[in-house]
């Protein structure tokens, strides 16, 4: 967890972004994303200098020519301001005509998989004072420790939500965190999102695998994986991917694989690849027919982008693989032809498992949609026996826009790592606990008998009677709300109480008349 020493640094890093004249949350990132990858790239080209020194050799690769010295984080981060934007700004013929900057965005592949995705990248700090106190500041950051300077950056992309802007892109981090632990990533999962944002699920799923499966690390073959094919993602908007590269990075996975572009696209052709996806694809969108790849359309003819992400997490599964995915409710009850046939695909194609129905304030401030965790497993030949529902009321934040914290911060810790022990202090603000609990009881045991109570937050419907109703997945349909009897006395009784209140209201008049005559 970030310290509050760590967290008044990158405090001030961000205020002075924004008295600097950047005030737009995502250009700070950014910015401040570029300036922690040349420091990391100097960093890298010091170790190589050590293994020259020590041992005559290295395997690792030079970053900096001879003649590239100026550009180093090393070099200028000791110049006077002016010298330092000099060299950020204006190409040089002795660094071969190009600017620190630039020497990030040519690296290509030697520079490891952050600098593959600097195309387009533009350096947008408009003054020498501003970058001198940035980098500065950066240089006294602990970067060479991955959990601290894995939470700095979390912390610094929470300001994204904070700023109220472009908030859409950031999933409230335990509801994230939840649905990982929900899904409990093995060691041979190959996991994506193919929403991916800044990579806030593939970044979870490995502080999962580290926090629970410590142990297999040990193994060469799994570390191989986790480096490697473990961790996958899509985006569509450049700088988010820049932005979700360096926070794997930071988190060390430093070699995940990337795609840029729709994940709805032609150009999209991945089929039966993945055994895990974690998604909140965007919703609200709308594509032309023409732009969708052609075998998303055969599941579900339509141009809404919450249904045509459904079925493109069902091909990119391989079968047996498993999803737990965000949407809005308007998916679990829509009319249409098109929702409905998502749907029955779910429940009679594949095995649904789980509805978890939560409250509309999950997306406050910036959204005030309704929303549900579909958990799913791809099996092209059916499975769905009885599917889970839990009617989510509390998830430990105040519903309204404030979004603060109903519980401590250690409460809130434990509800992931002692929910057993925790729940009832938590009951009635956070039911993250009982989610769990209740999953790994029904997921291990699949049986309806200890579920059959509707009234309850928890319970279990039978595939006949969603069938019987259109496949239907909201959970209003099948809740049961008990009414309490509510006892009103008769109207004459409710009059005769009026006039007796009213006579004592005329007693205690003359009584105060009295009063002020003697």
């Amino acid at each position: 967890m970030i310290t509050g020493e760590l967290k008044s640094q990158i405090d001030k890093i961000w205020n002075d972004f924004w008295t600097g004249g950047i005030s737009n949350p995502l250009t700070v990132i950014e910015q401040f994303t570029y300036l922690i990858f040349l420091k990391q790239l100097d960093d890298r080209q010091m170790l190589y200098e050590k293994d020259i020194n020590r041992l005559g050799s290295s395997q690792r690769k030079p970053i900096y020519k001879d003649n590239q010295e100026a550009l180093r984080w090393s070099n200028f981060k000791d110049k006077d301001p002016e010298v330092m934007f000099d060299i950020f700004t204006r190409p040089k013929k002795e660094l071969n005509g190009i600017t620190a900057f630039d020497f990030m965005k040519t690296l290509g592949a030697d520079g490891g998989k952050f600098s593959e995705y600097m195309k387009g990248a533009t350096f947008m700090i408009p003054t020498s004072k501003l970058l001198d106190k940035v980098v500065q500041q950066i240089d006294k950051l602990p970067l060479e420790k991955k959990d601290t300077k894995g939470d700095l950056y979390e912390y610094m992309l929470s300001k994204i939500a904070e700023a109220g802007t472009n908030g859409q892109f950031r999933t409230p981090r335990h509801i994230i965190r939840m649905m990982v632990e929900l899904m409990e990533p093995s060691e041979e999962d190959t996991i994506c999102d193919p929403a991916m944002g800044t990579a806030g699920f593939l970044v979870n799923a490995s502080q999962y695998l580290h926090e629970v499966h410590e142990d297999w690390f040990l193994e060469k073959d799994f570390r191989e994986h986790y480096n490697k094919k473990m961790f996958n993602g899509i985006e569509i908007d450049p700088s988010m991917m820049r932005i979700a590269s360096m926070n794997l990075q930071l988190h060390g996975i430093e070699n995940p694989s990337l795609t840029g572009g729709s994940a709805l696209a032609e150009s999209n052709e991945t089929t039966n690849q993945y055994s895990l996806i974690l998604a909140n694809p965007p919703f609200k969108g709308a594509l032309d027919y023409d732009e969708v790849e052609k075998s998303l359309l055969q599941t579900t003819k339509t141009k809404k982008t919450e249904l045509l992400f459904l079925s493109l997490i069902l091909r990119m599964l391989r079968t047996g693989g498993r999803a737990a995915v965000i949407v809005p409710d308007g998916v679990l009850f829509g009319s249409s032809g098109a929702h409905k046939n998502i749907r029955k695909e779910l429940v009679e194609e594949h095995q649904l498992q789980g509805v978890i129905s939560m409250p509309s304030g999950v997306f406050k401030p910036y959204a005030g949609v309704s929303t549900a965790i579909l958990i799913f497993t791809k099996t092209n030949s059916g499975g769905t026996d009885n599917v889970w529902f839990y009617d989510m009321k509390a998830d430990g934040l105040s519903l309204d826009d404030k979004r603060n914290l109903l519980i401590s911060e250690d409460a809130f810790d434990q509800v992931f790592s002692e929910p057993e022990n925790i729940k009832d202090e938590v009951a009635g603000k956070c039911d993250i606990p009982n989610i769990l609990l209740d999953w790994k009881t029904i997921y291990q045991q699949p049986s309806a008998e200890n579920y059959k109570d509707r009234t309850q937050q928890s319970f279990l419907v039978p595939k006949a009677e969603i069938v019987a109703n259109d496949y239907d997945l909201s959970i209003n349909r099948y809740k049961e709300v008990v009414y309490e009897a509510v006892h009103y006395d008769a109207p004459k009784d409710i009059i005769a109480d009026i006039k007796t209140l009213d006579a004592q209201r005329q007693a205690a008049i003359i009584e105060l008349e009295k009063m002020l005559q003697s």
